[in-house]
């Protein structure tokens, strides 16, 4: 029975020891200080990381914006130039007779007219008696008509816009108030 008795008085200090291996142990400072800054260390390796792709994403746009404007005039140019072939071959013709000048202007012009279009230039050409467009029209002189008032009565010169900006404004004669 002794043995029995042995075995049934608890042991305080068993128990402790026990209770302690099977828990695990709180990690101490020195390893909650580590774990911080390894943790440190990653945000900011990923702060720098994002910081440069950042910095890189904004310098090819920079140069994105340079090519832009260097070459926005390419498509234009490229368009110009079968013009420019055209009239430099009536110039070498020796003897043009008047019907192939007329013939060559107006295939040059053609040809001109396709470059506007795909450049999106687009004429400006009021006609007779349209409101008078301050945004599209300026008007250099008033003139009595037997038209509504601030109406084109002629056009001096056509205008012209690309896409949605005005280039240059047609000039025009407006009607005046009766």
């Amino acid at each position: 029975m002794q043995d029995q008795e042995n075995q049934a008085v608890p042991n305080p200090e068993a128990d402790q020891a026990s209770a302690q291996a099977s828990t695990p142990a709180e990690p101490t400072l020195e390893e909650q200080l580590a774990a911080t800054e390894a943790r440190l260390a990653e945000m900011h390796d990923a702060f720098m990381r994002a910081k440069a792709e950042g910095e890189n994403i904004r310098r090819r746009a920079q140069e994105d914006v340079a090519k832009a404007h260097k070459f926005a005039v390419e498509s234009f140019a490229e368009a110009m130039v079968p013009v420019k072939d055209s009239l430099e071959m009536a110039l070498k013709v020796e003897s043009p007779s008047l019907e192939s000048l007329k013939e060559g202007v107006e295939m040059t012009l053609k040809q001109l007219n396709s470059a506007f279009e795909k450049n999106r230039l687009l004429e400006i050409m009021p006609a007779q008696g349209d409101k008078l467009d301050p945004n599209k029209h300026q008007a250099v002189a008033v003139v009595p008509a037997e038209q509504e008032a601030n109406t084109v009565v002629s056009v001096l010169q056509k205008g012209y816009m690309i896409a949605d900006r005005l280039l240059r404004p047609a000039i025009v004669t407006a009607a005046q108030a009766k």
